[in-house]
């Protein structure tokens, strides 16, 4: 049988435990708090005039549409007017901003086959009054196709966007175009449409993957439909401080892109993930996570950037 003492010294030893591992929650949620404020009073400026920007990445799984949607939700929350183009047949933007995409909705299909103005195609996204979305339906899976025999294929967006943006009663701040995770023609029409391009890049291993090819891409869209065409950010996502690989990629990336790549990353959050499924993104669904805090933060620098 165990003296009492060795019983008590047990007791307190397992205390010490439970208090030291508290320890690293504890300052989480001191910092966290101490960010959320500062998200809270920071005023993000209207730009001159629209940033339209393509976010794109073929590798999939990498935040693409997780950081399009979160983004504009970010703007939008701090009174700036958005509009998102979903043009990912797979229509995860129009879930996740909790607009109509059933089949027979009018949406960027009837836009780029049938020349519908976007302004007819728009929904208000029930996440903010200043968040509109022009969704995608399954029918967008075979647009690809089908554009491949219209007059001015390439310039079809870019010619709907720049009416929109010249005729409509609200004009937007910022436009998000999610990008299909392919090279075809959406996301040309996605390039020629946009004024710049923004990447997410998962932290991992095989990060770089892929880039060689897309900024191939971009250069060629700029040789050949867009002069203007620029790649202005890359957003490190689903970032693991434990992780010491984690940490190298971000120094890998930030090597590679010094200029495009933002300080703020994106940390694997679990509230960023479960969002979706209730249709919204994780700004309105738990704006005190790491995760809403970081895309705000994010918001505010490429809002920053965007003025130098």
């Amino acid at each position: 049988m165990k003296h009492p003492d060795d019983l008590n010294s047990n007791a307190n030893s397992s205390l010490l435990g439970s208090a030291f591992a508290g320890a690293p929650l504890a300052q989480e949620l001191t910092e966290n708090a101490r960010r959320l404020r500062n998200v809270n009073d920071m005023v993000i400026p209207h730009p001159a005039k629209p940033r339209v920007f393509a976010i794109s990445n073929q590798k999939g799984g990498v935040g693409k549409t997780t950081s399009a949607v979160n983004l504009a939700a970010a703007f939008a929350s701090k009174g700036l007017e958005v509009l998102v183009i979903d043009l990912d047949p797979q229509g995860n933007a129009s879930t996740a901003l909790g607009v109509e995409h059933r089949e027979g909705t009018p949406s960027i299909y009837e836009s780029l086959v049938n020349d519908v103005p976007l302004a007819n195609v728009t929904q208000i996204s029930p996440e903010s009054n200043n968040l509109r979305v022009v969704p995608a339906t399954i029918d967008l899976a075979g647009a690809e196709l089908e554009l491949v025999s219209l007059m001015a294929r390439e310039h079809r967006l870019r010619n709907l966007l720049l009416t929109y943006l010249r005729t409509a009663a609200v004009r937007p701040d910022y436009v998000f175009i999610d990008c299909p995770p392919s090279l075809g023609l959406l996301t040309v029409n996605a390039f020629t449409a946009a004024d710049e391009v923004l990447i997410p890049i998962q932290c991992e291993y095989y990060a770089l993957e892929g880039l060689t090819q897309l900024t191939r891409s971009i250069n060629k869209i700029q040789e050949y439909l867009n002069p203007t065409l620029l790649l202005s950010t890359i957003l490190l996502t689903m970032y693991d401080a434990r992780t010491k690989l984690n940490m190298a990629v971000v120094e890998d990336v930030r090597n590679h892109f010094p200029t495009q790549t933002l300080n703020t990353f994106i940390p694997r959050q679990v509230g960023v993930a479960e969002a979706p499924s209730y249709g919204q993104t994780v700004i309105s669904y738990d704006r005190n996570s790491s995760g809403s805090i970081a895309y705000l933060e994010a918001a505010l620098e490429i809002a920053t950037r965007g003025e130098m």
